[in-house]
């Protein structure tokens, strides 16, 4: 069985020689990993000299270019974040791996508990048991649900992390994320006290937003759920493929691949989907074609199966658009009551 044909970058990006390329063969533990390089410079250089503008003298029509550019730019940032996360990424000088996420933080309000939450908690418990981004228990399809969902994370997270982290022996992660936290807090607070406009264009809002925007595409990576076997990454997380999403974001549309190995490098994400096709018709996953998991969310909101239905990858399966839509539909319901301990394990 052949997957459908990829548009997706199934590449790193390349670059001349130059001091740059150079710096980074030897600083980065993956020469791939040049692109992050540089689209932290620009992003260093952008918002840096933004920041500086709305700070030196604030306006509104510069505070709406900020907000656009932030916009445009805050899912390829966080991407990048997410990747390096994974993957080891300065090499030398060594304080660099630190530093990084947090001038990001800085600079885009991407939660500084970001690594402890994903790495230390979402993947250890695969999107079920103590999973406190888990969606397994909510309507997918019910937009009230989602509010519940995102109120939860961002008003009791903050206490809930740190405890999870603490009970399952990680107290170093605990530290961290609370630390890291309460600096994120007092430095939007100060830059609120010293000037509320300036601060609530570049610290409080994106703050804010960008929570909002990781549980919506939470939401939609985990929206259709095999109740039979909740915790195999194959039919609890979905792929959405040949998307400009995944142009602009390092291929995060391949999230199935990504639960099965997390550490696996963005560049490979397709090529694996390819080379997987068989195993995920068997498996029964769920692909899309030509959408992101933000429009995922909504369209389900909306309750357009109809349309998702035609963005279906059936890849051979002989299914028609009724079952498809049915599948769809059985995918999002809430799995109610306490799941059994054997189904909360992989499949091998």
């Amino acid at each position: 069985m052949s997957a459908p044909a990829i548009t997706d970058p199934m590449a790193a990006p390349t670059y001349g020689d130059s001091a740059l390329s150079r710096w980074c063969k030897r600083a980065l533990y993956d020469p791939r990993d040049e692109v992050f390089v540089r689209l932290t410079l620009k992003m260093v250089a952008l918002f840096g000299a933004l920041q500086v503008a709305l700070a030196w003298k604030f306006s509104w029509p510069l505070a709406i270019v900020y907000g656009v550019a932030w916009g445009w730019f805050a899912p390829p940032v966080i991407l990048m974040l997410h990747n390096t996360m994974h993957r080891p990424f300065f090499k030398k000088p060594r304080w660099l791996e630190r530093a990084h996420p947090y001038l990001m933080s800085f600079l885009f309000g991407i939660p500084t508990g970001y690594m402890e939450h994903h790495v230390g908690m979402h993947h250890v418990e695969n999107n079920v048991g103590e999973d406190l981004s888990a969606t397994w228990r909510y309507k997918r399809d019910n937009f009230a649900h989602f509010l519940l969902y995102f109120l939860r994370f961002f008003f009791l997270d903050e206490y809930r992390l740190p405890a999870y982290l603490a009970r399952h022996k990680r107290g170093n992660l605990a530290r961290r994320e609370v630390l890291g936290e309460l600096a994120h807090l007092t430095v939007t607070g100060v830059m609120l006290w010293w000037n509320w406009r300036f601060g609530l264009v570049a610290f409080a809002l994106p703050l804010v937003v960008v929570r909002f925007m990781m549980m919506v595409g939470n939401w939609g990576q985990h929206a259709f759920i095999d109740a039979s076997q909740p915790k195999n990454s194959w039919v609890n997380s979905i792929t959405c493929i040949n998307s400009g999403y995944n142009q602009r974001c390092f291929n995060d549309g391949y999230h199935i691949g990504h639960h099965v190995k997390m550490n696996r490098h963005w560049a490979e994400m397709p090529q694996d989907f390819i080379d997987t096709a068989d195993r995920a018709v068997k498996e029964g996953c769920i692909v899309f074609e030509g959408v992101d998991f933000f429009l995922v969310s909504v369209l389900l909101w909306t309750r357009q199966y109809k349309f998702l239905t035609k963005k279906f990858v059936r890849l051979g399966r002989d299914l028609t658009d009724e079952q498809i839509e049915a599948l769809l539909r059985e995918r999002v319901q809430p799995i109610l009551g306490d799941v059994p301990q054997s189904v909360l394990e992989p499949a091998a």
